[in-house]
């Protein structure tokens, strides 16, 4: 799960649900505070955020929120706006980091300054406020692909969860108490009355794979 101070712990992304069926690893690195050069160090952080390391996030939030803030708040926004963005900026920056292809060809400020102005002046378009753009870098990258890549993940986390809240029982408790309430097989064998951890197993696959279906069934339909 990510989470960034203020900001709440909720987002698009934050299930292991769907960390696990999407793929995405899980680690606990740490950012070493030695002295080291400006790519090093923001490598470290891409690293750390792509394990949930909690230095790492924050660290990115404290170096850029304020940045992001006086953005929007430029620009026709407002104060829970500007945290709502940052939120979603860094889910995209999450997404990158864990491709394990993202190569940063900039200062990590410069992307998620990018990132965040693209993301709201779809959104002001969307509210269909009148936008004068005050910049607050003048230096921007290219993002429309990742941002394009974010909403189709998060379209996808929609569909998956549909998936999951159709299945029913026992399939939706179970993998809740695996994935999620991370307990044993042998544990959810005695919570769900199987023989054994590997009757527990074996069901459990049961579900993970039914779960797939019906979130392809969806994805196919345009559900």
């Amino acid at each position: 799960m990510i989470f960034i101070p203020g900001l709440g712990k909720g987002n698009p992304l934050s299930g292991s649900f769907f960390i696990l069926f999407f793929g995405l690893p899980i680690v606990n690195n740490r950012i070493n505070n030695k002295w080291v050069s400006t790519i090093e160090q923001e490598k470290r952080l891409l690293e750390g955020l792509a394990g949930n390391d909690r230095e790492a996030i924050e660290t990115i939030y404290r170096e850029n929120y304020t940045m992001v803030q006086a953005f929007v708040l430029n620009n026709n926004g407002n104060p829970e706006e500007a945290r709502d963005l940052f939120q979603e900026a860094m889910v995209v920056l999450f997404e990158k980091s864990v491709s394990g292809n993202f190569e940063l060809h900039c200062q990590l400020k410069t992307y998620i300054y990018s990132v965040c102005r693209r993301l709201w002046l779809k959104r002001l378009k969307q509210m269909q406020r009148f936008r004068v753009v005050s910049e607050g870098l003048e230096e921007t990258v290219p993002v429309d692909e990742d941002i394009e890549n974010h909403e189709k993940l998060d379209a996808d986390y929609v569909l998956m969860e549909n998936a999951l809240n159709k299945m029913g029982e026992p399939c939706k408790s179970l993998l809740d108490a695996y994935y999620l309430q991370k307990k044993s097989m042998q544990e959810i064998a005695g919570e769900f009355g199987y023989t054994n951890a590997d009757n527990a197993k074996t069901q459990k696959y049961k579900c993970l794979m039914r779960l797939k279906k019906l979130f392809f069934a969806q994805y196919k339909n345009g559900i």
